[in-house]
């Protein structure tokens, strides 16, 4: 995976993802909207076969980068709690 950033700013953060499609960057996007200083967040798939996708990130009240990493623990976090239920099915 590579991510590329196209714009970094106090409350605008616009960054590409290489090799990520819908499945990431949707729970991603849910997850920032979850936060109450997050004003926008959004992606966008040019085309499926290319592999890019533009993320559009915007808060107030917070750097958009702390916004990301925030997002990004809790969800990993999801994910280890999901995981540690499923095995505990076995």
């Amino acid at each position: 995976m590579k991510i590329i950033v196209n714009e970094d700013k106090a409350n605008k953060f616009v960054f590409e993802i290489e090799g990520l499609g819908h499945t990431f960057c949707n729970s991603l996007k849910e997850e920032l909207r979850e936060n109450d200083n997050v004003l926008v967040a959004a992606y966008n798939i040019t085309h499926p076969l290319k592999g890019v996708t533009k993320f559009f990130l915007e808060t107030k009240g917070e750097k958009p980068k702390d916004a990301l990493e925030k997002a990004v623990k809790s969800l990993k976090k999801k994910n280890n709690d999901f995981l540690k239920s499923f095995n505990s099915m076995k």
